[in-house]
């Protein structure tokens, strides 16, 4: 459940674009240091994220090889999406009508 986190999503997010040293991504979150540096560990023992160190920082990457993983582990199941959020479309339709009525039937 590594991913399950929106913080760790917005990390990869933006080691996605480029490689940032710890200090950048502190910058972005509104929350602590230790709070991201735990955050970076996490994505670090996942495979995730790479660092090295560079003089005082520390840089750190995306390693996008777990994700490769797991985009060919869900493509297999990818099929079965589009019936099931077409059924998710008609019902949040009926849903919005029965609303309406009930509504307008005030």
């Amino acid at each position: 459940m590594v991913l399950a986190d929106p913080t760790r999503r917005e990390i990869i997010g933006l080691l996605a674009e480029r490689e940032r040293s710890a200090g950048e991504l502190v910058a972005v979150f509104p929350v602590s240091q230790p709070a991201i540096s735990r955050h970076l560990r996490v994505l670090r023992e996942a495979g995730l994220v790479r660092v090295r160190g560079e003089g005082q920082r520390r840089i750190y990457r995306l390693d996008a090889a777990p994700l490769a993983e797991l985009d060919a582990w869900l493509a297999r199941y990818q099929r079965f999406w589009p019936a099931r959020l077409d059924a998710l479309e008609r019902r949040i339709e009926e849903r919005r009508r029965d609303v309406g009525e009930e509504d307008e039937g005030e």
